[in-house]
Formats: C-alpha cells, structure tokens, sequence
C-alpha cells in the first residue's frame, strides 16, 4: 500500500484516509462529511477539466476541489 494524495487516487480506485492536513473550517467541513482517519473513499469520476472530482464518500456522492483534496492523504489498496 502506498501513501499519496487524494488527488493522485486514478479513477475507479479505492483508498483509506490517512491524514487531514487541511484546517480551518474546510477540515471541520470534510469531518462533518464523514471524511476521517480510516474512511473509504472509492473515485468515482474526474470532470472534463479535473477539476473538481467525484468521490464516494461513507454513501454519499461528493465533488471536491483539488485543492482542497491535495491535503488529504490516502493508501491506496
């Protein structure tokens, strides 16, 4: 399993959060979402431009912004 950024996960992969290093009221936000130490978050689709990207996150479709995913570390399985 390797380390890396949400925003490195390919499409139609699979990962388990490993860290937040965002702060503020963003991190309180993608806690709220569910988005914690050892969730699952599956990519399910990157728009035309990449930018934002869908995931599924504990259920739920969520499109996030690449830089609020580049803080989020992730292994891969």
């Amino acid at each position: 399993m390797n380390s890396i950024k949400l925003t490195s996960l390919p499409e139609g992969c699979t990962a388990t959060v490993t860290g937040l290093n965002n702060s503020g009221s963003m991190r309180r936000r993608l806690m709220d979402m569910g988005l914690i130490e050892g969730t699952k978050v599956i990519c399910l689709h990157r728009s035309p431009s990449g930018d934002p990207t869908a995931y599924l996150i504990r259920g739920a479709v969520i499109a996030l912004r690449n830089a609020d995913s580049c803080c989020i570390t992730v292994k891969t399985e």
